[in-house]
């Protein structure tokens, strides 16, 4: 496989993860500076019954800068941490949560014993499928492909449309949170976090906690994890994840699928969805990503469901940049309004007016 297509490969498996493709090789004492870049303008077929020509960025992948760090301790243990700024290109101001909301922690990782970090970072349904390359989004346009679809009455709190990344596998971070990842053996991986909810007189509210597991062996891998969140809103809102995904590369073909669900238990609401796509390279410098997605809700959610299929035409211009093409196209049951990841007006009013929604988009993106 050459270098460019190596990167191809590594930039779409962590679209929204820790990035393997600029991940440094650390030396004894280090610093790195590191980000990726990504805008282009989209055109929406329906959004709130209208059409849409709009600048767009963070899409393809998360446009952020993030300073890693390592202080080697001696005796195979290390110092840790790391920051990351998520920002858009629109209008240069920070999103997810402010400076440093993406990721902002520190730790100790061993060779012997495994890593344990503390502060604002991501849970297992983000470590344990997304950034192990288990999600078929990432290989077929990215911030558009993950699951959303017509669950308007999912109520998440403090969501941007109240069902938005209902399965949390586009990334959302857990605050106040400990997480131990044990070392790799014989290519498993364990892991477990708890987030303290800091709600005096009330131990549960607000916080949280997460179990994931992965295989990787060669060209397979797999991952497992499962998330339950305590909100502290006035409704004491509980939702669990959990899900199951693989992938596998065969040759110039690279394979991925992917089961997910969650539950609110607070108004009995519950989606689940199913994901399966690939990405196939006709030359180093080119490739196709597709998937197919299949949502569906319970009767909380008006037995809600949606189909959806997405295409991307990657060329790539070096090892760091490349262009795409993509498209997605949701199609609904009767009487639902689909809406994709991505469109965050609240209460949905990004959601189109009928069964179906379309998105076309032409982008860029770099890393450094």
């Amino acid at each position: 496989m050459s270098s460019s297509r190596l990167f191809c490969t590594q930039a779409a498996f962590g679209v929204v993860a820790a990035m393997s493709l600029i991940k440094p090789a650390f030396s004894a004492d280090t610093v790195t500076l590191y980000g990726l870049l990504d805008a282009g303008v989209s055109y929406v077929s329906n959004e709130g019954g209208h059409h849409n020509f709009k600048f767009d960025d963070g899409i393809a992948v998360p446009s952020f800068f993030g300073l890693r760090g390592v202080e080697d301790l001696g005796g195979g243990l290390k110092a840790v941490f790391d920051l990351e700024s998520q920002f858009t290109f629109s209008t240069g101001g920070q999103i997810a949560g402010g400076i440093f909301g993406r990721n902002a922690w520190v730790g100790l990782d061993s060779d012997h014993f495994g890593r344990i970090t503390a502060g604002n970072q991501y849970d297992f349904m983000n470590d344990a499928l997304t950034a192990e390359g288990n999600v078929p989004a990432v290989l077929s346009g990215g911030l558009y492909v993950f699951p959303t679809g017509p669950f308007r009455n999912f109520g998440i709190p403090n969501n941007p449309t109240g069902w938005s990344d209902w399965d949390r596998t586009a990334q959302e971070q857990v605050h106040n949170s400990v997480k131990y990842v044990s070392p790799s053996i014989s290519g498993f991986k364990l892991g477990a976090m708890y987030a303290f909810g800091g709600v005096a007189g009330n131990f549960n509210q607000g916080s949280a906690k997460s179990f994931g597991a992965t295989y990787n062996a060669g060209n397979f891998g797999a991952g497992a994890a499962y998330t339950e969140v305590h909100y502290a809103d006035a409704l004491d809102t509980t939702i669990r994840n959990w899900g199951v995904g693989a992938h596998y590369a065969i040759g110039d073909l690279h394979l991925a699928a992917d089961f997910t669900t969650g539950h609110n238990l607070e108004n009995g609401a519950s989606a689940y969805q199913g994901s399966i796509g690939g990405q196939y390279y006709f030359a180093p410098d080119v490739s196709l990503g597709t998937s197919y997605t299949y949502m569906k809700g319970n009767a909380e959610l008006e037995n809600a469901h949606a189909n959806q299929v997405a295409l991307t035409l990657n060329y790539i211009l070096s090892k760091r940049t490349q262009v795409y093409l993509s498209g997605v196209t949701q199609h609904a049951s009767s009487g639902s309004h689909p809406l994709f990841e991505g469109l965050f007006s609240p209460n949905g009013a990004d959601a189109s007016s009928s069964q179906n929604q379309s998105i076309i988009r032409v982008g860029m993106r770099t890393a450094f």
